[in-house]
């Protein structure tokens, strides 16, 4: 969801503006949220990480 055209029912003001602080809270966390690899954790990239390694390592080993 995009806050550009989302209204707040603080100020009647659109997010995008953030005329108000809970404006410029949900601005910020829609933000936050948009931002795929946000969500994650450390650990939990590392561990996609190694997982691309070993398949790329896979990969030219089997082409030699």
């Amino acid at each position: 969801m995009t806050y550009d055209r989302l209204v707040c029912a603080n100020c009647a003001a659109p997010v995008s503006e953030g005329r108000c602080p809970v404006c410029r809270a949900n601005r910020e966390r829609l933000q936050q949220e948009s931002n795929f690899l946000a969500g994650l954790n450390p650990t939990t990239l590392i561990a996609l990480l190694a997982v691309l390694i070993a398949a790329v390592a896979l990969l030219a080993h089997q082409t030699v």
